[in-house]
């Protein structure tokens, strides 16, 4: 159902512009201050489709799975992607009703502005769009490494090749060479390769699964896969956490890979000015790219776990990588190179619309003056319609986050600890202030009517949770090897944003800026010394 006010929309339109004949979604871009610079060419299924690629069971859960085999085993892998999934249901639930309201490729951080108090919109913005940034650029870390080690892994199959950790770096930093590559001078066909990676995903992961299933000589009980807790958090010969601590501390952690997997649904967001029907479009691609996930990934997680044929010996395998393992005694040599294939070619595809989402969002935080340099990030190339610097700025950063895989055991959780709770943070944060300042929150055409209230307070509380659990220590005994370095990283993104705000961006930070009224004016926008004499350009 159309929004109450979209006759005082049109009209704010044309107050700002006046005789500019503008599509809706254009329209409505304006009123929130913004003129259309992206290609807006988008379907909403293929809006899903950026987030159901990023979400990428195929990707989250293969290259996690070590992780939850010793980090509380089958039963919570299992029932904890069921509990994940619930909950992360709830958050895309309060943000898609956000998003309805305030379709623009900010997202969070722009929301945070939005539903904050006058007074505090540019604080909230600041901190919000830091956090945003952090997890954006860990998630493509996540992904794109993830990706590099399957390669590097498959690459062991039938020849002698030894993978090393600077192999492996090498291979990713080949891996983001090439999707910043397609994301520069292949925007115009983002659309077609959105359509492959939605079939991708869907058909390979099903046909994964049935291939596993039927050839495995063996098949693993229900009680081993629905109710069989292993704590393999102890190393060197230490105790697990499960007793030096309790199980249940092994099973808060152990959620990590369901978590960091239905991870990245925010991209429907960051893709809406590029998407037609936006403020629908963009909350329906949330929803539907959890829910979808959520059905594929358990079902992948179940035939992963039946299929295993001996649990040490997949867990200890030479490759270090368990599901190639249960590929290799499953269907053999040959056909664990073309599963392999399908995990790498979705992880592939996940990581290029990460680097999409990710530029989008620098883009449009540049464009508010809210990153170091963004006058000169705050750019689209008019010949791809494309932020190109930003491209390469999200894959710079995701290469270098990367780094510490070089002499850490437990960097790539780590990093997915980072991706976890960068996003899910700015997540919070305006579905918090949705809470906080409700009577003053103007609905898009998707509400949740009475339930919005009571699914935003139990997303928050969610939110909260992760955020604590996921910092804490993952393998005994804590070490340099095993350290859990996700609240270094959160930490040093706390104190930059805060330290800076306190410094100097509160002195100019005004939150997203009316950038359709200042250009009309001639004014530039990005000058903070011009934004002090024209504060009434500064926020949307």
């Amino acid at each position: 159902m159309p929004s109450s006010n979209a006759s005082t929309k049109d009209a704010t339109v044309t107050a700002v512009i006046p005789g500019l004949d503008m599509q809706a979604d254009e329209a409505e871009l304006a009123r929130m201050g913004y003129k259309q610079e992206l290609k807006r060419d988008l379907s909403m299924l293929q809006n899903f489709g950026v987030s159901f690629s990023i979400i990428s069971v195929i990707t989250g859960i293969p290259s996690l799975f070590l992780f939850g085999l010793t980090t509380g085993g089958p039963a919570v892998m299992v029932w904890g992607w069921v509990i994940v999934a619930f909950f992360t249901f709830m958050v895309g639930l309060a943000m898609a009703e956000v998003c309805s309201a305030h379709p623009t490729s900010g997202g969070p951080y722009f929301w945070a502005a939005m539903l904050s108090s006058p007074r505090n919109a540019a604080f909230a913005s600041w901190i919000t769009g830091w956090f945003n940034l952090l997890g954006q650029v860990a998630v493509t870390t996540g992904i794109s490494f993830a990706c590099a080690t399957f390669i590097s892994t498959a690459a062991t199959i039938d020849n002698d090749y030894v993978p090393t950790a600077g192999k492996t770096i090498g291979i990713y930093a080949g891996v983001l060479f090439t999707q910043g590559l397609i994301n520069t001078f292949g925007v115009h066909i983002l659309r077609y390769l959105n359509n492959v990676s939605v079939w991708w995903h869907a058909v390979g992961t099903t046909a994964l699964v049935i291939a596993v299933l039927a050839s495995a000589p063996k098949h693993q009980s229900g009680k081993f896969v629905f109710r069989t807790f292993i704590d393999g958090t102890g190393v060197d010969g230490a105790e697990g956490w499960s007793t030096r601590a309790s199980s249940a501390y092994v099973a808060v952690i152990g959620i990590l890979m369901a978590q960091y997997t239905l991870t990245g649904f925010d991209a429907s967001a960051h893709m809406t000015e590029e998407t037609h029907n936006a403020a629908l479009s963009g909350p329906l691609g949330i929803i539907m790219a959890i829910g979808v996930s959520a059905v594929l990934g358990w079902f992948l997680i179940l035939g992963l776990l039946f299929s295993i044929q001996d649990y040490d010996a997949t867990v200890g395998t030479a490759t270090g990588e368990p599901v190639t393992q249960i590929f290799l005694d499953t269907v053999g040599n040959k056909g664990a190179i073309v599963l392999m294939v399908i995990v790498i070619g979705a992880m592939f595809f996940c990581g290029t619309f990460s680097v999409t989402s990710n530029s989008r969002m620098m883009y449009a935080f540049a464009r508010d003056g809210g990153i170091p340099g963004h006058t000169f990030f705050h750019k689209v190339d008019q010949r791809w319609q494309s932020p190109i610097r930003t491209v390469w700025l999200a894959c710079t950063l995701s290469f270098c986050l990367a780094l510490p895989s070089l002499g850490s055991s437990v960097a790539f959780s780590a990093a997915t600890s980072i991706a976890t709770i960068g996003l899910y943070i700015s997540y919070g944060i305006p579905i918090a202030l949705r809470v906080i300042n409700r009577a003053d929150f103007k609905r898009g055409p998707f509400h949740l009517g009475a339930l919005s209230y009571p699914i935003a307070i139990a997303a928050v509380t969610w939110i909260a949770f992760i955020a604590i659990v996921f910092c804490l220590p993952e393998l005994n005994p804590v070490n340099s090897q095993t350290l859990n370095y996700a609240p270094v990283a959160v930490g040093i993104v706390v104190t930059y944003s805060l330290g800076f705000w306190l410094i100097s961006a509160r002195k100019w930070f005004s939150g997203p800026i009316k950038q359709i009224a200042a250009e009309e004016m001639g004014i530039n926008i990005t000058d903070p010394s011009v934004l002090a004499q024209h504060p009434e350009y500064e926020k949307s």
